[in-house]
């Protein structure tokens, strides 16, 4: 078996295309709820979700749906992916869910998703949309994470609070205090830190690229 394209679908999805950091798609859900660790990563799993089932349905009706029509299709697809993931997170984090609001309902509008749909999962087989919707979605997580957590420490000066949102009473003690005694920084979790943190995450990836480069 050659895993060959799948490791470019890899490399891609986490780092080289990463949604969130290069191609920009999918900011505004991205900006309004990435101020902790906890939201983002609920966001971001939830992303990863309708990316998955949505390139593998895609996939798979790829060569029953004529060109004509293939967008309203797509979007059909997403919404109704979306719509299972939205009652499955009210029912199971009510909580979390509660607290994500209108921005898990939007996730029918991600850019990224109806943008893999038809620039990838249309045209590949199965294993392989389903592969690029699972790290296409896992970079779009790890970028939200990476960002929830910069700003959680600078505004907070903690990690993973509230994360018995997602994880259950198991997890009230799992905050940990990174700045002992600190009084906090309200604008890194206002929508102007968003746009400073994500600028900062990006530019801090464009340095690492450049190094790399030979």
């Amino acid at each position: 078996m050659d895993l060959d394209p799948y490791r470019k679908i890899a490399v891609d999805g986490l780092w080289k295309n990463n949604q969130a950091l290069v191609a920009l798609l999918g900011l505004c859900p991205l900006l309004a709820v990435s101020n902790s660790v906890v939201n983002s990563l609920g966001l971001g799993l939830a992303t990863t979700f309708a990316l998955v089932f949505s390139n593998t349905i895609v996939s798979l009706i790829r060569n029953f749906v004529s060109h004509e029509v293939r967008l309203p299709v797509f979007v059909l697809v997403i919404a109704s992916n979306v719509t299972v993931i939205d009652l499955l997170m009210n029912a199971f984090f009510h909580d979390l869910h509660k607290k994500l609001g209108i921005f898990i309902p939007l996730i029918v509008t991600n850019c990224a998703i109806i943008g893999r749909a038809e620039a990838f999962a249309s045209k590949n087989t199965v294993d392989k949309a389903l592969a690029d919707g699972f790290f296409i979605g896992l970079g779009f997580t790890l970028a939200l994470v990476a960002l929830g957590a910069l700003r959680e420490m600078i505004g907070t000066g903690t990690l993973f609070g509230r994360a018995d949102l997602m994880f259950g009473d198991i997890a009230k003690h799992w905050s940990i205090e990174v700045f002992h005694d600190y009084g906090g920084f309200l604008l890194a979790i206002l929508p102007p830190g968003a746009f400073i943190g994500l600028g900062l995450v990006i530019a801090v990836k464009n340095v690492i690229d450049l190094r790399d480069k030979p």
